[in-house]
């Protein structure tokens, strides 16, 4: 079924809300939004089966400004609850995130729905993640998604502008809970046409998710990383996207984040370009545009064994004025990773190397390349380098199904 809203029924993240959980239990379709400009309260939730589409850059979605709510006083692990000082302003259904100075950003941080509220307690929809410590000054706060989902499939987001209002956000959003657009242990999820930009947090996030599509879109200037495939993801495609002006990694390749493919997205600006790190493995980079960070424009971070980088490749990229303000290389390889592969790409500088290679990496095959106006084409450790390339399947495609069966998905 197709539901187009009118401005009245999309007044509020509330009706809208109610409108898609109307939607998806009939079994699912696509809710319209019309053109509007629309600050929420709580992030929007996808159901399984839904697609939520805007009316491009007519279609406006702005975070509402963030409030910060300390506990009164320790909680403990699993309880779906959370004891304030204070919940004047809080709302049920509204989308928050709990944490402690020790917590925050990681897993341990919580992200729920409020679900009752009875004096200055608030009930969750799940139990919190940690023990949250009194002397570490825990905190409820109104840091969400503006567009997430958890646990669906067959979702999808298109064609609007997310506003992430950076300015009026007390506490940024932890990366491995959430993000400007975010989902988590899903499947068969596509984002296109979304342009998103000035989040306290990440652009575009993913955990534990596989068969992803994003296309088409770009998110810019927040104060994490542009785009965060993350925590086991894999089989997941990104092509023509970009991400500028992060204060973090343009491409933040987490933790096991395999067979994914960038392709034709462009990279600028950002405190890194593209950013390999803890088994992110069998990932190919085509295409694109990696220009002006201000570290390496490829950075292949530290990952000791038996977790390092491995099989991955670089192909007809244009890399260039990376390094500004840290950095070896326009391409940096660091630690154990091996069996990488740089080839046709167009790589320019002022200084430092095309390559810099540190003594533990090996079989880095890296031929074919252009390379101007750097001081060496290959620093460190040339005798890493190896004259033929590892064969290896890679990035986005078909795989059987043991390939996934690391990921609890719907």
């Amino acid at each position: 079924m197709e539901r187009k809203l009118s401005i009245e029924e999309a007044a509020s993240a509330a009706l809208i809300q109610k409108i898609i959980d109307e939607v998806a239990h009939k079994g699912g379709g696509k809710v319209v939004l019309p053109a509007m400009e629309l600050v929420l309260d709580r992030g929007l939730t996808l159901r399984s089966g839904i697609e939520l589409v805007g009316q491009g850059e007519g279609t406006v979605l702005k975070k509402g400004p963030g409030r910060v709510y300390p506990f009164s006083g320790y909680h403990n692990y699993g309880m779906c609850d959370a004891p304030l000082e204070s919940a004047a302003g809080l709302e049920v259904g509204m989308t928050v995130s709990l944490h402690d100075g020790r917590t925050h950003g990681g897993f341990y941080e919580t992200f729920a729905t409020i679900t009752w509220i009875d004096g200055n307690w608030v009930g969750l929809d799940h139990g919190i993640e940690a023990d949250y410590s009194a002397e570490h000054a825990p905190c409820l706060t109104t840091a969400y998604p503006l567009v997430f989902g958890h646990c669906v499939k067959e979702v999808a987001l298109r064609d609007m502008r997310l506003e992430g209002n950076r300015a009026e956000q007390d506490k940024h959003m932890g990366g491995c809970r959430g993000s400007s657009v975010y989902f988590a242990r899903s499947c068969s999820v596509e984002v296109s046409g979304v342009v998103e930009r000035d989040y306290h947090g990440e652009g575009m996030g993913f955990q534990m998710c596989r068969d992803v599509k994003i296309i088409d879109s770009r998110f810019d200037y927040n104060s994490g990383n542009g785009l965060h495939p993350g925590a086991g993801s894999t089989n997941a495609l990104f092509a023509n996207c970009q991400a500028n002006g992060n204060d973090k990694a343009g491409f933040f390749f987490c933790v096991r984040a395999n067979n994914i493919t960038v392709t034709d997205c462009t990279f600028r600006e950002n405190r890194l370009g593209i950013s390999i790190g803890t088994s992110d493995c069998y990932n190919l980079i085509e295409d694109c545009t990696i220009e002006n960070n201000a570290g390496a424009g490829v950075l292949v971070r530290q990952s000791p064994e038996p977790v390092e980088v491995h099989s991955c490749r670089v192909e007809r990229c244009r890399i260039g004025g990376n390094a500004r303000e840290e950095g070896r290389g326009q391409i940096e390889v660091t630690s154990a990773a091996h069996d990488l592969v740089f080839v046709d790409n167009e790589i320019t500088g002022s200084g430092g190397a095309g390559i810099y290679i540190e003594p533990s990496a090996s079989a880095v095959f890296f031929q074919d390349n252009t390379v101007t106006g750097c001081e060496d084409e290959v620093g460190g450790e040339a005798q890493s380098l190896v004259e033929t390339a590892s064969t290896f399947e890679c990035g986005y495609g078909q795989w059987p199904e043991t390939h996934f069966r690391h990921l609890l998905t719907p």
